[in-house]
């Protein structure tokens, strides 16, 4: 039967988030009814919002989502009404790249997660507002609601004894961060690597990063705090942008031997192509931010003749069905300490939120909806 929720709907690009009430679709065989306890903000929803990447609007967006299972379709084996979930985005499960273990690089991501005008795949809706369908199944779940719809490759069962407001970011941002370093770059030890942009996804690669025997874990951002925060999750070093000669920095910590590691977090080509230009031979430069569509990256081609490198990322290759339960355990072990870049607000203040987000005055919102 179709149920009746609370969702945060944008009617068009830069409109506010609106809370209403939304109709959901029943569940088919392959879906999962979330009752949602918590939902991280993330910069690519921001993004939808400022109209910077397209989606179908009015919409419901949100894809960082923890909950408990009210109801399952009837092919669903991943999970139970009851348990505990994390929610993150969903893949075919089927081609290639799902087939070798990497769901992220699914021949159907782009249009399953975002371009998939806000409905399933044979045009039919999970969420309406008076009868006229609204976007929904972003990245597989559309989270910003009380209750939520969500494909069985996007939910990942985890323990419930685990704070909902720290199981929420796993499902994209810090995966992403964290992946980049486990599953894309593996920094062999004595390696330097450093950060641009600590932000969420920025600082998670840093706490990472610092598990393994690295020489340097260099982050560089432009906000003294993050930086701070930076060296209390790991950083060996860190560089104001602002304030110092990045390039001079760099060189300096690494002997002049420039950068084994890099990741760009902040999708600013300025900023990458320093990263670019901060590595030595054989160097490797992640590219992990969301650019605006069409965005054009402009490198000096000899210096990439010495063995540099550069690799995009989505969600840090990993395979949410595995990867975050090992995030939880790390964190657990107190090796990850999430709880420092988290701040909390309640679902009603997603608009502030977001505005808090976007002035860069909390690291990582997580809306909570104990009260909507």
């Amino acid at each position: 039967m179709p149920v009746t929720t609370t969702a945060a709907v944008i009617e068009a690009p830069g409109a506010p988030f609106t809370l209403q009430q939304v109709e959901l679709d029943a569940p088919r065989p392959d879906e999962v009814l979330v009752r949602m306890t918590a939902a991280g903000l993330c910069h690519t929803d921001l993004s939808v919002q400022a109209g910077y990447i397209p989606f179908a609007l009015p919409g419901v967006l949100g894809h960082e989502g923890a909950g408990v299972v009210e109801a399952v379709g009837s092919a669903v084996t991943r999970v139970a009404p009851g348990d505990s979930v994390a929610i993150s985005f969903t893949s075919c499960g089927r081609c290639g790249q799902c087939r070798a273990g990497h769901p992220a690089y699914c021949g159907s991501w782009v249009p399953a997660n975002m371009f998939n005008g806000g409905v399933r795949p044979d045009g039919s809706a999970t969420i309406s507002r008076g009868g006229a369908g609204l976007g929904g199944r972003f990245f597989g779940q559309s989270s910003f609601s009380a209750m939520a719809i969500a494909d069985e490759r996007s939910v990942v069962k985890v323990d419930s004894d685990l704070p909902p407001h720290l199981v929420a970011p796993l499902g994209c941002g810090i995966q992403t961060g964290a992946g980049t370093v486990l599953n894309i770059l593996r920094p062999r030890p004595g390696g330097t690597i450093a950060v641009f942009g600590t932000g969420a996804v920025g600082l998670a690669a840093v706490a990472v990063a610092a598990l393994n025997p690295l020489s340097a874990v260099i982050a560089v951002d432009r906000v003294d705090s993050r930086l701070d925060l930076a060296i209390e999750l790991g950083a060996t070093h860190r560089v104001n942008a602002e304030a110092d000669d990045v390039a001079k920095v760099i060189a300096e910590i690494t002997g002049g031997a420039g950068l084994d590691y890099a990741i760009d977090t902040t999708a600013s080509m300025t900023v990458l192509r320093t990263a670019v230009e901060a590595l030595g031979t054989f160097g490797s430069v992640a590219a992990i931010g969301a650019a605006p569509l069409g965005t054009e990256l402009t490198l000096d081609y000899t210096g990439l003749l010495v063995g540099r490198s550069v690799v995009g990322v989505t969600e840090g290759d990993s395979d949410p069905e595995s990867f975050i339960p090992l995030l939880a355990s790390l964190h657990r072990q107190g090796r990850f300490p999430l709880d420092k870049i988290v701040k909390t607000y309640p679902f009603r203040d997603i608009n502030q939120a977001a505005a808090d987000a976007r002035k860069g005055e909390t690291i990582k919102p997580v809306l909570l909806f104990d009260a909507v």
